[in-house]
Parts: structure tokens; C-alpha cells; sequence
């Protein structure tokens, strides 16, 4: 493993991770809410036998120090994605970009920046919504409408801190982002990386997110892009995976994951894995025997 450093356009500094052959495709991996690097270990495993693994740290989130309140925006994310593709690849080196969560909204926001297009062969969304996330969210079960739009973001939003993980803890974070067959060490692996977010970032995020609209991004996303939700997600339910599926121009495959909840790339991550190598095999060696 090599640590690359980036600097976004702000002046904050990102942990970059990069694993595997250094001249094997690439592979670039954004983490969501409240994850970090570790939240692609299964990834990181598998792709670095044969490609270079690229994956970050979301500011304030694992090894990227946090911001100041007006440092948590759409725009920065995208800016941050700028850093790490130019840290990381050369001049016009193509890519599978991959995110989770809000890792997919980060590709949404960034879909019309100079550098996602120089540099983005496929785009894979996992788990994700480009807007209306409070509203659509499942997490409590309610009529949607106005009441429970008001107290899931009063839960998400919550400024209470999580503390140690507990059996209680694991069981609602079981709950509230995973599929109820989700095996108990893959539960515990993702409440490991959830406990460990700060507060404040967590909040900060929340806040971002509650408000989240880059629908209007889509039409800038124009490289093939597949995308994947589980049908037990709570969090970004199949709504929004379907609605992203409608309006992508080059949407090259929606796969629903029976009983799968949001953390899809820890809970299902051989699908998530062979959807990569799929569009790594498809765009990137295409395009290299292209330019040969």
C-alpha cells in the first residue's frame, strides 16, 4: 500500500490510499456517511490482486482531518474527488469510479467537473439518491409524508453521541442500514466504522445531505453507469436507484440485491466486486487496446 497525499481546492489535505500493481487498471472507490477506507476491505482485497485500488478518506471521515462548518458542502466533495483523480492518475488515464452512499452522490456532484470526465471510463452508484433522501427514507416505519419526513431527519440528523458499540447498537445499526440476514460479523464490521465518526462530522454530513438535490448532475453523468441497491435498503430505498436508472444517459445495468440492505459493498460484496471487474474488463482494457 502507498499513501498518496491530495489537497482539495479548499487547502484540506486527504488520506489516499492506493493498493495493488502500479501499472494494473484502475479502480477508484469513494466511501458514504459515516465509513472510511475500511468500508472497501472486501474490495480492496480481491481488485488489488490485478488492479491499482485507489480509496480515500471523505473529509472529516477515518484519516482526513475535519472542517470548519462551511467546508461540508455537495461542492466540496466534488472538489475532493478532483484531488484524489489528479493525485492519483496520470494525464488522461481512465478509471471505474465506484461510490457508496453519499461516495454515489459525491460522483453526482462531480459528474460535470473537468476531472471526472478526463478521467472516468465507468461510474458504478451503490446505494445512493440524488435528492429527496429524508422523504424517501424507510428507516421508521410510518405513512411517508410530512411527519415522517420531520422526525427521520430529527433521527438522522441526532446530535446524540453513539458511543461504544453495543449489542444494542449493533442491533439497531442492523436495523436501520443493513438486510435482516446480514451475517453478525459483517454487522460489527460496520458498526465498528460507524462508531468511530466523529460526532460533529456525522452532523455536519447529515445536515449536507438532508438537503441534498444534484438530480439536475445526471444528465452531466454521461459515461456508462450501472448502479446497485439492495431491496432491504432502508436508508436510499430501490426508489431512488430506479428513478437513477431512468435518467442516466448511459445507464448500463440496475441490480437489485434480494434482501440486501445499504451497506452493500460489506454485506453482498462479491456482487459489488464482480460489477467492478465487469466494467473495469468492458471500459478500461477496451479502451487501452483502443489506444494501442
Amino acid at each position: 500500500m502507498r499513501i498518496v497525499p491530495a489537497v482539495s481546492a479548499d487547502g484540506s489535505t486527504l488520506h489516499v490510499e492506493v493498493h495493488g500493481p502500479e501499472d494494473a487498471p484502475a479502480v477508484v472507490l469513494s466511501h458514504g456517511w459515516t465509513c472510511s477506507t475500511l468500508f472497501w476491505a472486501a474490495q480492496v482485497r480481491d481488485l488489488s490482486a490485478d488492479h491499482r485500488v485507489i480509496v480515500y478518506d471523505q473529509r472529516g471521515h477515518g484519516r482526513t482531518p475535519a472542517v470548519g462548518r462551511a467546508g461540508y458542502t455537495t461542492d466540496a466533495l466534488a472538489d475532493d474527488l478532483e484531488a484524489v483523480l489528479a493525485a492519483t492518475l496520470a494525464p488522461g488515464e481512465k478509471a471505474v469510479l465506484a461510490g457508496h452512499s453519499m461516495g454515489g452522490m459525491t460522483l453526482m456532484a462531480a459528474a460535470g467537473r473537468p476531472g471526472l470526465r478526463e478521467h472516468a471510463a465507468a461510474v458504478l452508484l451503490c446505494s445512493t439518491g440524488p435528492s429527496r433522501l429524508v422523504a424517501e427514507s424507510l428507516v421508521l416505519p410510518l405513512r411517508a409524508g410530512r411527519l415522517r419526513t420531520r422526525l427521520t431527519g430529527a433521527v438522522l440528523g441526532a446530535r446524540a453521541p453513539l458511543g461504544p458499540v453495543t449489542a444494542v447498537s449493533r442491533a439497531l445499526l442492523k436495523y436501520a442500514t443493513m438486510g435482516p440476514g446480514s451475517a453478525a460479523e459483517r454487522v460489527a464490521e460496520c458498526a465498528r466504522i460507524v462508531h468511530a465518526c466523529p460526532r460533529a462530522v456525522r452532523v455536519a454530513w447529515s445536515r449536507v445531505l438532508a438537503g441534498l438535490d444534484v438530480e439536475a448532475n445526471l444528465r452531466e453523468l454521461t459515461v456508462p453507469t450501472a448502479v446497485i441497491v439492495g431491496t432491504a435498503d432502508r436508508l436510499t430505498p430501490p426508489v431512488h436507484a430506479k428513478a437513477l436508472a431512468a435518467a442516466l444517459p448511459e445507464c448500463v445495468g440496475l441490480d437489485e440485491l434480494t434482501g440486501v440492505g445499504h451497506m452493500t459493498p460489506v454485506e453482498a460484496p462479491e456482487a459489488v466486486t464482480g460489477r467492478i471487474r465487469a466494467l473495469v474488463t468492458t471500459y478500461v482494457r477496451t479502451e487501452r487496446k483502443e489506444v494501442a
